[in-house]
């Protein structure tokens, strides 16, 4: 596995566009958050999904898929966003949510027949810096986090021995979190629902 170390403080273009390439070939690649580390791939492959949805054990059929996205802007691309919606994910975001939302026509097939999407954009400017200079979104799922041992989850080393069978290349931001991101249900924005609480603290 391809090692590339950029920090939040100076992100190394160089080692994003590595990474970018990778993302654009239908490969897996671990990178960093503001809750856990995640494996992504392109949000707009089948190919890659598919990939990373069989690495992580995901029934696409039966389990929210989630997209990092690097602003709202782009979020507005992939699902549908009404105004009370807006308002919500502006006081929110860039944090620690996952936001689920009605998906729109734009997405993959893997999506057709799913009426909903995750939307994430982390507080993490490694993350933003991938995801910004992909293009669109990244189909995101979290590293596993052993109850036994949760810091093994925030060490890149361990992530890179972890993963190496499945991802082309982990970007080293140095260690991550152990905790996930908070769930919000807003497919009904008059009344949102949280279904897992994490590092996030909503405020409707």
């Amino acid at each position: 596995m391809e090692h590339l170390t950029v920090y939040p403080s100076s992100i190394n273009e160089r080692a994003i566009d590595r990474a970018v390439e990778a993302v654009n070939d239908d490969e897996l690649v671990v990178y960093p958050t503001d809750t856990l580390y995640a494996l992504g791939c392109n949000a707009l492959s089948n190919c890659a999904i598919e990939r990373l949805c069989a690495a992580k054990g995901i029934n696409p059929d039966k389990q929210l898929l989630s997209i990092v996205c690097a602003d709202i802007s782009q979020a507005a691309e992939y699902a549908r966003i009404d105004n009370r919606t807006f308002a919500i994910l502006k006081r929110h975001l860039p944090g620690p949510f996952t936001f689920i939302l009605p998906a729109s026509t734009r997405l993959p097939k893997v999506f057709k027949g799913r009426k909903t999407v995750g939307i994430r954009v982390p507080d993490q400017p490694v993350a933003i810096a991938l995801t910004r200079a992909v293009g669109h979104p990244i189909l995101s799922a979290s590293v596993a986090v052993d109850p036994e041992d949760p810091e093994q989850a925030a060490n890149p080393a361990s992530l890179a021995m972890e993963y190496e069978s499945v991802a082309s290349l982990i970007i080293d931001s140095g260690e991550g979190g152990t905790e996930p991101s908070t769930i919000v249900d807003l497919t009904d924005s008059s009344d949102p629902v949280v279904t897992r609480q994490g590092k996030g603290v909503f405020d409707n």
